[in-house]
């Protein structure tokens, strides 16, 4: 059932793993990349940073996300359980999905009615007027979740220029580089 949003990218969110250590173990992860906190310049100038959450579903009204409600989760031997009496709402009026370097999925873009391709992922051009908008209208797809599993900078890219195409539709132009 297609639902009438303000815009949804389907591109970054809550963390479900827990929070990495502040240094890795070289000797357990070696030869992988190694598990530890990460911080950027993004997160040095200002954000709330959470771990071990789970999105359980949008609300809103009149088709306008206002809210989303989460919960807490613990892993364990592999597998993601929900803590008891752990859900919290976050308000929200947009929401930007990072799926990760893991295909899209499937039932999420079977919820929004977004068309797939060969491959599973999110059908949407990238090329002239409307860039990275899906079959459904206001729902952009960009990054791993259009292209497939591929490299950061591309990811990075394709979230600007899909970004601008967003803020081209909602406010009818859009000032920011392609």
């Amino acid at each position: 059932m297609q639902k009438d949003f303000d815009a949804v990218i389907i591109a970054g969110g809550a963390e479900l793993l827990p929070q990495p250590p502040g240094q890795e173990n070289k000797p357990l992860v070696w030869p992988y990349w190694p598990t530890k906190l990460r911080t950027s310049s993004s997160h040095e100038e200002g954000c709330e940073r959470d771990w071990a959450v789970a999105t359980k579903r949008l609300e809103g009204k009149g088709g306008k996300v206002d809210k989303l409600i989460a919960c807490r989760v613990e892993w364990k031997d592999g597998k993601m359980q929900e803590v008891a009496d752990s859900e919290f709402e976050m308000k929200a009026d947009l929401v930007l999905l990072a799926m990760g370097f893991v295909s899209p999925v499937a039932q999420v873009l079977d919820a929004f009615g977004v068309d797939k391709d060969a491959r599973g992922n999110a059908r949407a051009t990238t090329d002239g007027p409307g860039c990275y908008k899906t079959n459904v209208k206001k729902v952009y797809a960009a990054g791993d979740m259009r292209r497939g599993q591929s490299l950061v900078v591309w990811a990075i890219r394709e979230g600007r220029q899909c970004a601008r195409e967003v803020d081209a539709f909602l406010m009818g132009e859009s000032v920011l580089p392609r």
